[in-house]
C-alpha cells in the first residue's frame, strides 16, 4: 500500500514538474503561445517578455535538436501527436500557433 502511494506522489510530481496538461479541455490559443514563448525564453534564457511571436525560430538560434525538444514537450503537454518538422513549416510562434489551434479544433 506504501509502496503504490508513493508511484501515485512520484508520478503526480513528474507531471507537475513538466507542466504536462492533464485536463480534459484542450488549451485555448493563448495558452498554447504562452506554453511556447516561455519554453523559447528558458531554452534561450531570457525573460519571456524578449520573444516576439513574429520572429522566426531560426532567427533565435533554434537548430533541429531544440526543434525536436520543444515538439516533444509540446506534444506531451498538450497530449496530441505533433510532428517534430511543424517548427520549419510553421517557422514563427505565431504561425505555429495559429496551426496546432486549428488542428486541435478538428481533432
Amino acid at each position: 500500500m506504501e509502496t503504490q502511494n508513493l508511484q501515485e506522489n512520484t508520478i503526480s510530481t513528474v507531471l507537475e514538474s513538466s507542466k504536462v496538461n492533464t485536463s480534459k479541455q484542450m488549451p485555448i490559443p493563448s495558452e498554447i503561445q504562452a506554453w511556447i514563448v516561455s519554453y523559447v525564453a528558458n531554452l534561450l534564457e531570457v525573460d519571456s517578455d524578449e520573444i516576439d511571436v513574429t520572429i522566426p525560430f531560426d532567427r533565435y538560434g533554434l537548430d533541429s535538436s531544440a526543434a525536436v525538444g520543444l515538439t516533444g514537450d509540446l506534444e506531451d503537454w498538450l497530449g496530441q501527436e505533433i510532428d517534430p518538422t511543424l517548427m520549419y513549416d510553421y517557422p514563427t510562434v505565431q504561425a505555429l500557433v495559429q496551426h496546432l489551434s486549428s488542428q486541435l479544433r478538428i481533432n
